[in-house]
């Protein structure tokens, strides 16, 4: 009987724990590799996913992270992330580990197995979700539970693993296969299995950021400054989307509590904190348009006193 691609022993490291220092890095270097190039046949189906995760945000909706073993720790990464990159509120996510959220170095593989958890944790799920359920075997029971039983609630779903033909892209809207080759390691899927599902889950919420409009110019123009790091790096983000000096910058975050995009449309001249937060609820928080509708109506109020 064939072993599914994420169980079976790579020939290309037939004698590893013979080779010089090296040479096993290199082997291991060249696994990630191949990892990473894997990802470029999911293309569509990420970039589906992601728009479905703006879609859900911006119906109130909520993020629900699933898994298991080292792929919950590559989905809990990109979901405690979303904060404090995109100024996600942490109501709107959820992270669901099998045998929870490590405190320390112990993580128990006998977790992934228990259906029980699962369903309890799965009862949370309500309509207007979606789940991100993560698996490289694509048959782990506690992530494949938890998907069965979101599009039962009437949750959106989407599934991530490694091996195709996953019974977990029975109960996935969104299927989304990662054919990684075999391990360096035969079954150590922390290895490249989850350096690939770690890129596929840093493109799907990069492009779900996008699409909210909370990037700007390659900027995180939604995150709140809330230390010295980030008060200096949003004062910089204003600066240079607004053209002002420092100063100036610092002037207005000061006035929009640390938010950037309020402080941007201040800095370029939008009157006070209430317009501007009126120009971004109009342009559901997209900051370039909001600044390209305050452009227009300064150009016609120029125009209006011109001809009186």
């Amino acid at each position: 009987m064939a072993l599914p691609q994420t169980e079976a022993v790579s020939t290309e490291c037939s004698g590893i724990d013979t080779m010089p220092d090296a040479a096993v890095l290199g082997r291991v270097l060249a696994g990630q590799k191949a990892a990473i190039a894997a990802v470029e046949t999911a293309m569509v189906p990420i970039a589906v996913a992601a728009d479905m995760m703006a879609d859900t945000l911006r119906g109130g909706g909520r993020l629900v992270y699933a898994a298991a073993g080292s792929s919950a720790l590559m989905a809990i990464a990109d979901g405690l992330e979303l904060g404090g990159t995109f100024g996600i509120a942490p109501d709107r996510i959820r992270l669901l580990m099998a045998g929870g959220l490590p405190v320390d170095a112990t993580m128990p593989g006998h977790t992934e197995d228990d259906i029980s958890e699962a369903a309890q944790a799965a009862k949370h799920i309500r309509l207007g979700d979606v789940v991100i359920a993560v698996t490289a075997s694509g048959s782990t029971p506690y992530p494949c539970t938890i998907s069965e039983l979101a599009q039962k609630a009437g949750a959106r779903t989407i599934g991530i693993a490694n091996n195709a033909d996953a019974p977990l892209f029975a109960t996935s809207d969104i299927a989304i296969h990662l054919p990684t080759p075999p391990e360096v390691i035969g079954g150590s899927t922390r290895l490249g299995a989850a350096t690939a599902q770690k890129a596929a889950l840093n493109m799907m919420s990069t492009l779900m950021g996008i699409k909210l409009g909370h990037v700007h110019d390659g900027m995180m123009v939604n995150l709140l400054a809330d230390n010295a790091k980030l008060r200096k790096r949003a004062a910089g983000m204003v600066a240079a989307i607004a053209g002002v000096d420092d100063a100036r910058a610092d002037a207005c975050l000061q006035a929009s509590g640390g938010a950037v995009k309020p402080a941007v449309l201040l800095a370029a001249g939008v009157d006070d904190l209430e317009q501007a937060s009126a120009l971004l609820n109009a342009t559901q928080g997209n900051l370039r348009t909001a600044l390209e509708r305050h452009g227009i109506l300064r150009m016609n109020n120029l125009t209006k006193g011109e001809i009186k």
